[in-house]
């Protein structure tokens, strides 16, 4: 009976022999999940670094902006009422009409289009019909040059008109900086207006 024992007691030893060496393998993934904390760790100070490359161009936006609408020092830019320098005087060539000219303020070079100046008269807005068919070229106002444009502020042949003593001007129908130009009493019924033109002959209604 005894030799049957001994064999057990070897079973026993190398099973619990077979446990002990199963332990250290238990604690790998363990040691796997602490450096988990690391990798994340180092993946969330990434974006940190990157943020302020990021913010910089900002400072870019108001030098942007510096050179903005308003400037007119150079050319090709459209002429608007509050660029330009009007004056207004009653001719008496063509029955009577008033020639209307402007040239560019100081520093100021813009470009007219070769079509008719808005004109009115009054709050009451009588305005101005286009006296030519087609449109003329444009014109560079630059300096002293100067374009004319010319106002017949009656086109019928009876008594029938209103009296006004200042007419209205302005560079397309948009033009936020109408003038108003002073040109003593004129009698006033469907007005008409000439394109602008860099020659005062060519701006007479009518001829």
């Amino acid at each position: 009976m005894r030799s049957h024992i001994v064999p057990v007691a070897l079973v026993v030893t190398a099973l619990a022999a077979m446990a002990t060496a199963c332990g250290p393998e238990n604690s790998g993934p363990a040691s796997a999940d602490g450096a988990t904390p690391t990798t994340t760790a180092a993946a969330s100070t990434a974006p940190s670094t990157a943020t302020p490359t990021t913010a910089a161009p900002k400072s870019a936006e108001p030098k942007a902006s510096a050179s903005g609408p308003g400037d007119k020092s150079g050319n090709g830019q459209a002429c608007g009422a509050n660029d330009l320098t009007f004056s207004a005087k009653m001719e008496t060539q063509a029955g009577g009409y008033i020639q209307i000219s402007a040239k560019a303020k100081p520093g100021i070079t813009c470009v007219l289009s070769g079509e008719h100046p808005v004109i009115a008269f009054g709050s009451g807005g009588i305005e101005a019909t286009n006296a030519e068919q087609a449109v003329g070229r444009p014109i560079t106002l630059s300096g002293s040059a100067i374009v004319y444009a010319g106002v017949n502020p009656k086109s019928t042949n009876d008594d029938q008109a209103v009296e006004f003593k200042d007419v209205i001007i302005g560079i397309g129908p948009a033009d936020p900086n109408p003038v108003s130009i002073p040109v003593g009493t004129v009698r006033v019924d469907k007005p008409l207006v000439t394109n602008w033109h860099a020659n005062a002959k060519d701006a007479v209604p009518g001829v």
